[in-house]
């Protein structure tokens, strides 16, 4: 591209028209375009900040992979954990024990998750001792029969450390009044908040050696062996390889197959989503069509001027590309500084339309978070902008083209 053409295209963009119309259209699809990246690109880092809160939360109380046996019961669980801990990606490893009951309390009964875990083992693969709001996870001891449980499990049930409340396994003993649930009185000495809502409402925490007692099972047997990795990303080669170090009778599950519809949910969401707001954007590029004909017309006798001192088609056809693009990057430049600036504010700015209007847009309860996450990631910003810049340029080729065919004499004929 030839310094005139550059020079003639910046001119024919900063120029006042005769037409006001197309200034207008100029000023719409520049501002379609800004609102257009601004939404997608704070849409696309909610999006990832969902996505990475999520996970975090989940994989602070389940784990990163999981080894169990085909029959619900690890014999050789110590050897198991000897021989993963070898492998360069893993961190730590803990036994549980999993199994479901019912709590009791003031005649109030919820159905758990209880989990029995060495406390200090545990503490190397999840994050319970950072979610403590109540009592220490170490108060777990063997033989006391201490328990920890949810926030919202001990909202529900109306219990703080100290309290007694009643653990009714579904094993039943044998008696001659037919078969009874085994009942076990607990102390709550612990209450944490995953910020999970399935967790904080639906799981317990005991001593692994006091659930190897209540659920009948021998001290060497537990129902698998939690792995923490240093990259969680890295999971699934993980399995694969931990796959061949174990006998075949074991199971190998990581926290993408556990969990999958979460994380699947998210990320389909999040790409429709972005194709939805790309259509936004694309239609604010198509605009400048529209204005690029109606500036054909208008500059009709200046492009036959051009082309009687000596301008080539492809010339006159660079000019408008110029004019076209320069609409498009000042709309690009405009939407990445909003929708980056959107998207690190943008909780603030929740919390001021919440205020403002008296509404709630994250229930606890069915989003698992309270407050709107953001992670804006450089490649997301980057990919929305080069798209806007290549469908604006797409959108300057035919109306370019239709000035490029304008014929001199006929342009010239009634001037």
């Amino acid at each position: 591209m030839s310094p005139y053409e550059l020079l003639i295209g910046l001119r024919y963009t900063r120029a006042k028209r005769r037409n006001h119309f197309i200034s207008f259209i100029s000023l719409i699809s520049l501002l379609g375009i800004t609102l257009g990246m601004t939404a997608l690109i704070t849409v696309m880092s909610v999006m990832n900040g969902f996505h990475k809160e999520v996970r975090t939360r989940i994989l602070g109380v389940a784990s990163h992979i999981q080894i169990s046996s085909l029959n619900g019961i690890l014999t050789d669980w110590q050897q198991v954990a000897d021989i993963v801990i070898k492998h360069p990606q893993v961190m730590a490893a803990a036994p549980y024990v999993n199994a479901q009951g019912m709590l009791s309390h003031n005649q109030v009964v919820r159905g758990v998750i209880v989990r029995g875990i060495l406390p200090e083992a545990e503490n190397k693969v999840a994050d319970f001792a950072q979610m403590m709001v109540m009592g220490e996870l170490y108060q777990l001891n063997e033989g006391e029969f201490g328990i920890v449980i949810g926030l919202e499990l001990a909202r529900s049930l109306g219990t703080f450390p100290g309290d007694k409340i009643v653990l009714i396994s579904p094993q039943g003993q044998v008696t001659p009044a037919g078969i009874l649930p085994r009942l076990k009185q607990f102390t709550v000495v612990g209450v944490f908040e995953a910020g999970h809502y399935e967790y904080d409402s639906g799981l317990a925490l005991i001593h692994m050696a006091d659930a190897q007692k209540l659920y009948r099972m021998e001290p060497s047997q537990v129902s698998g062996v939690r792995l923490k990795l240093h990259d969680l990303f890295d999971a699934p080669t993980v399995v694969r390889d931990l796959s061949s170090m174990v006998s075949a009778d074991h199971y190998l599950s990581d926290w993408t197959h556990q969990h999958a519809n979460y994380f699947r949910a998210i990320q389909i969401e999040k790409r429709m989503l972005s194709l939805i707001l790309a259509l936004i954007i694309a239609v604010a590029a198509f605009n400048i069509v529209s204005t690029l004909v109606m500036a054909v017309t208008d500059k009709q006798s200046d492009i036959a001027i051009l082309r009687t001192l000596g301008a080539s088609p492809g010339s006159i056809m660079k000019i408008f590309i110029v004019q076209g693009t320069l609409i498009g990057v000042f709309g690009t430049v405009l939407g990445v500084i909003g929708g980056t600036l959107l998207a690190y504010n943008v909780s603030d700015v929740v919390v001021f339309i919440e205020q403002l209007f008296s509404v709630q847009f994250l229930s606890q309860e069915v989003y698992y978070i309270s407050e709107i996450p953001s992670d804006p990631h450089l490649e997301d910003i980057v990919t929305v902008a080069t798209v806007s810049f290549f469908l604006t340029l797409l959108a300057t080729l035919y109306p370019s083209y239709r000035a490029s065919k304008v014929n001199p004499a006929e342009a010239l004929r009634y001037e």
